[in-house]
């Protein structure tokens, strides 16, 4: 957690103040400083303001655009009230996919945390059930359809990655910050993408004794600047920033990509990607949805439960070494992350290895685990 707020004024008094700047209008509305909106977000967070109050100063930092300071100070506010636990590993890899999940293709990233951990590499990923606005296939769902425990404290999290034998879990928003979790249904009642959609993700509930990274994706431009400067402020030592599909951690499997990435908290660089040279060729840019091609609109003939189940037996099936867009998806963002972490020194070096541990069981073992 970070550093408590300095003292401010009385509540009614503080949230008027805010509401008064930011909720003006396109052309007279003014930015708040990053204090500021860390005690706004404390206040909405802690249930101290009228939820009327609280849905204004989410949705008057959106229609006038968040600043810098003001998406900082809403993730100090996260992090403020997030349960963290340091891992008794030296490294971990934090998955940090879109909570609102997917509605045009199926996720293979909720498998991504066993296949790391097969790979010496402990890894996390962490989101809710259900949000909007796209209210798609998560984690959360994935993982619960495919058996594995989603409802792990930070501590019991910690200890998976800790363990040898599994290193890798999934934790729920619900456990690590439950005040966040309990504004998802103002959420649905403002409509709108507010800034906790951006920075939430970075709330970074488990931490490496000496190291922990972060992979992120975004689609577009203006965001990799953004998480980079999130991710920072947040403490991770280093940052995957994908461009991929739906906004997730994997890139298109049929396409040239880009990442941006930093390490030990430097400036970030850019790299343009191309599967083929990873030994991947697909016709697909993802996993369709079950009975939807990729050009049908996002939600149409879409069932998040059947859907969640149909990427599970995907899922399962490629760590058990089927070949597939699942697989390939799964071999692609775990090549970029041991890359990153420098465990490999290329890219075709890093997705080598991760055929290598998907083809000898061992990663379903640590799924099953």
């Amino acid at each position: 957690m970070s550093s408590p707020p300095a003292t401010q004024p009385e509540p009614a008094a503080l949230m008027r103040s805010i509401l008064q700047r930011i909720a003006t209008g396109p052309e007279l509305s003014k930015d708040i400083s990053r204090e500021e909106a860390r005690a706004g977000m404390r206040l909405v967070l802690e249930g101290r303001v009228d939820p009327v109050q609280a849905g204004i100063f989410l949705i008057a930092l959106r229609m006038k655009r968040e600043t810098d300071d003001e998406n900082l100070g809403v993730l100090d506010a996260i992090r403020d009230l997030t349960a963290t636990e340091t891992v008794p590993v030296d490294e971990v890899m934090d998955i940090a996919d879109p909570y609102d999940g997917y509605n045009r293709t199926l996720p293979s990233s909720p498998f991504l945390p066993a296949l790391l951990a097969a790979c010496g590499l402990p890894a996390v990923s962490h989101g809710v059930e259900s949000v909007g606005p796209k209210y798609g296939i998560t984690h959360c769902q994935v993982l619960r359809a495919a058996g594995a425990p989603v409802s792990l404290t930070p501590a019991q999290a910690a200890a998976r990655l800790a363990d040898a034998k599994i290193g890798w879990a999934y934790v729920d928003q619900s456990k690590f910050c439950p005040t966040l979790h309990g504004l998802i249904k103002l959420r649905t009642l403002i409509v709108k993408r507010p800034a906790l959609t951006t920075v939430e993700t970075l709330a970074g509930p488990l931490r490496g004794r000496k190291k922990t990274h972060v992979m992120t994706g975004y689609v577009h431009k203006p965001y990799p600047r953004i998480y980079a400067m999130l991710a920072r402020a947040a403490g991770f030592d280093s940052a995957l920033i994908v461009r991929g599909v739906e906004g997730g951690v994997i890139p298109s499997l049929r396409q040239a990509g880009k990442l941006f990435y930093y390490r030990d908290r430097g400036e970030e660089q850019a790299l343009e990607l191309d599967p083929a040279e990873l030994g991947i060729e697909q016709n697909v840019r993802a996993v369709p949805l079950p009975g939807n091609s990729e050009d049908d609109a996002a939600g149409q003939n879409f069932d998040a439960v059947t859907a969640a189940r149909a990427a599970a037996e995907l899922g399962l099936a490629a760590l058990a070494g089927a070949p597939g867009p699942t697989r390939d998806g799964l071999v692609y963002a775990s090549a970029l992350c041991l890359w990153h972490v420098r465990r490999h020194d290329t890219l075709a070096q890093a997705a080598a290895a991760a055929r290598k541990v998907l083809d000898s069981g061992t990663a379903l073992a640590r799924f099953k685990a």
